[in-house]
């Protein structure tokens, strides 16, 4: 058998009509993003994405009455990233477009002839008609980083590895802050809007520059071989405090460790000061706290610095004054904050998200910058992130989900949360037809304790066919309804589209997800070390199969990325558990990503083949469809690529979408439908129905 191609522009998805709802429906809701708040006034915006047409939408306190300001249309493939207000509210500035692949291009799923740019654009509130301000086209995934000046008159960005700044009328087109060395990111107003910090990277090492509007010359902030990251000023521009990364990380060397320290550089006489240095272990290193750190470090009142540290092995807030001393946990407990982190209260409190007493979902806390002890705002069956304070301090708004009903725009009252812009969430959206999932814990196969969300289908018969569904990352955690990423999200909506087809799902949080401490997300022998987290995946299935209504011979399981790569690791290893999958753009082979790393020895080599899909691909019996973008700027096409003619020589039944220009986290509407419907009529054919998969006739 050999694999068969299915075109990407093939018939749009259908549903059976017994269905009772269809994957159109399923998707058919606006994802809410990118919120965020002036800093005078009440006003508030975000990004709806509505079947692949991304708008900003904005509203004003008290009421928060909603409107729509942009107009694009189509499921074009353009995101929107960095959404920014004025400090006074009147305009809106963000980047449409996606960022580069390594050849210079932005993404064009549509397959337009005419090459696409990452654009700055901004728009008046009053009129919404956007004006352009430049180009950004940034080099790397997350990179758009709009900063408007503290009047609210300029805006600079990084893109191309340069800095660039234009008034946000767009009556002058954008130029080059200055010529830097390097690759320019990160940059940051001082509060009086005469100066920028920004990292320059020059490969081996990271630079902290300053630049003084209308000078001749850059100043780098106590230059060393390290790796200077983060710069943020204080309220009064005396300050202003980064963090030293002490060590690289590599993903493929156990043990090694990368510590870190906090600097505060003093404006006025010069000086540089190391204020705190992490503990040189496991707790202590920075691997790993990327996303936290960017969201949690920044001068709060009273001269504290905020930062994010998993020193007792899990993501807790802690402050520190800016003259040195003890650090302060600020969120005790093993739980960790996740997403964005707002100062309250003229910037004595925060704003977070957390799983305190609530592993499986986030709601929002506050907490004193100086004391510990965290109120708890939400609570219940709902889930909450991105919590703003509006510039008047009146009013929290956020962005929540539940179980079935999609993410919206909130605001807090003393009566609960308040949706804001509920008419546009779609009358028909079949809320009433999904399911509540349920928590389960089950055992691993070495004792470990694994979370999952068990999706069972309404009147489920005896003998249903089952699911195992992986996320990717992999420091990710699925939660107990619409997640808070977009492509988690829509994967979520595609589990309840499975269980709505009659397949009972375990969606499972295997080690190496977040939300459930560093040992967890890092734990011995996993990924090219061993895929330790394996064996979560087949305590999963056994987990189903102890389920009297699961048919225990009819399990498959599907992910996409990290889930794409355990998928093919349950399709090689164990055909006899997994009888069919779907694998979207999984990593295939672990050696192929090593290259030429110091420390990649033999030794590390032969681990992570013996830990990679094609190791074991003499015992893969199982059917699978493959699919991935050949855009994908995370997981390298190489890998499909190259994992195709070793089926067709195993003899191993698939099936390939190949979607020309997509990017990993597909950017068209569309494209979720297609991989989706393939997703729900590949299993239904394999589990449901037992049709075999049979060569294609020009291969016969």
């Amino acid at each position: 058998m050999a694999c068969m191609f299915a075109l990407l522009l093939a018939a749009a998805p259908g549903a059976a009509s017994a269905q009772k709802f269809t994957l159109e429906q399923a998707l058919g809701y606006p994802f809410p993003y990118g919120l965020t708040a002036a800093t005078h006034g009440s006003r508030i915006a975000w990004v709806f994405n509505l079947h692949g047409s991304r708008n900003v939408w904005v509203a004003d306190g008290p009421g928060f009455d909603a409107r729509q300001l942009t107009h694009y249309t189509g499921d074009d493939g353009m995101p929107l990233a960095s959404l920014r207000l004025t400090p006074d509210g009147a305009t809106v500035i963000y980047a449409r477009g996606s960022e580069t692949n390594s050849q210079g291009e932005v993404a064009d799923p549509t397959g337009n002839v005419k090459q696409p740019e990452q654009q700055v654009w901004a728009a008046n509130v009053a009129d919404g008609k956007p004006r352009l301000l430049g180009t950004m086209n940034c080099t790397f995934e997350g990179c758009e980083d709009i900063q408007v000046s503290p009047d609210g008159k300029q805006a600079v960005w990084s893109g191309q590895h340069k800095l660039w700044l234009a008034p946000v009328s767009g009556e002058e087109p954008a130029r080059p802050l200055a010529y830097v060395r390097g690759k320019n990111s990160q940059p940051r107003w001082s509060p009086d809007g005469k100066q920028i910090a920004f990292v320059s990277n020059r490969g081996t090492h990271d630079l902290i520059g300053v630049y003084r509007l209308g000078d001749a010359s850059v100043r780098y902030i106590a230059p060393d071989v390290f790796h200077d990251t983060l710069p943020r000023w204080s309220a009064d521009g005396s300050r202003l405090a980064f963090i030293r990364i002490l060590g690289s990380a590599d993903y493929f060397l156990p043990g090694k460790t990368q510590p870190w320290a906090i600097w505060v550089w003093n404006a006025a006489d010069g000086n540089t000061t190391q204020i705190w240095h992490s503990a040189d272990n496991a707790n202590g290193s920075y691997g790993g706290l990327d996303e936290w750190q960017a969201n949690a470090f920044q001068f709060a009142a009273g001269n504290r610095i905020v930062f994010a540290s998993q020193r007792d092995g899990w993501v807790h807030l802690y402050s520190i004054a800016a003259d040195g001393g003890s650090p302060m946990l600020l969120t005790p407990g093993k739980f960790s904050f996740q997403g964005s982190v707002s100062l309250t209260g003229h910037d004595k409190a925060l704003l977070y998200s957390s799983n305190e007493s609530d592993l499986d979902r986030r709601h929002l806390w506050r907490v004193a910058v100086d004391h510990p002890g965290a109120t708890e705002l939400t609570h219940g069956a709902s889930i909450e992130w991105s919590p703003v304070v509006t510039g008047d301090g009146a009013a929290v708004v956020f962005l929540g989900s539940t179980a079935t009903r999609p993410a919206m725009p909130f605001r807090l009252t003393r009566r609960g949360q308040q949706m804001i812009a509920p008419g546009a969430l779609p009358v028909d959206y079949p809320s009433a037809q999904m399911i509540v999932p349920r928590q389960v814990v089950f055992k691993s196969l070495d004792g470990l304790e694994i979370h999952g969300q068990l999706f069972v289908p309404r009147g489920t018969p005896m003998h249903s066919p089952a699911l195992v569904f992986t996320h990717g990352g992999p420091p990710r955690q699925m939660v107990l309804g619409f997640h808070p990423m977009d492509a988690y999200n829509y994967m979520y909506a595609a589990n309840q589209y499975l269980a709505s087809r009659g397949f009972v799902v375990l969606s499972v949080n295997y080690r190496m997800g977040t939300m459930y401490g560093r040992a967890f997300r890092q734990p011995a022998h996993a990924g090219p070390l061993g895929a330790s987290e394996y064996q979560d995946v087949v305590a999963g299935a056994k987990y189903l199969q102890s389920l009297p209504y699961v048919d225990a011979q009819k399990i498959g399981l599907w992910g996409g990325s990290y889930g794409g790569y355990l998928t093919a690791m349950g399709l090689a290893r164990n055909s006899d558990i997994f009888k069919a999958g779907v694998d979207y753009a999984g990593v295939h082979d672990w050696t192929s990503l090593l290259g030429g790393a110091p420390g990649v020895t033999a030794q590390v080599k032969k681990v992570a083949y013996e830990a990679s899909p094609v190791a074991s691909i003499a015992k893969w019996k199982s059917p699978v469809l493959l699919i991935q973008a050949d855009d994908d700027r995370n997981v390298p096409f190489a890998q499909t690529v190259d994992l195709v003619p070793l089926l067709r020589q195993h003899h191993i039944p698939c099936e390939l979408i190949v979607m020309p220009d997509e990017t990993h986290d597909l950017l068209r509407w569309h494209s979720w439908l297609r991989v989706f419907d393939a997703t729900a009529n590949f299993f239904e054919r394999t589990l449901m129905k037992g049709e075999t998969i049979t060569t294609t006739p020009e291969e016969r």
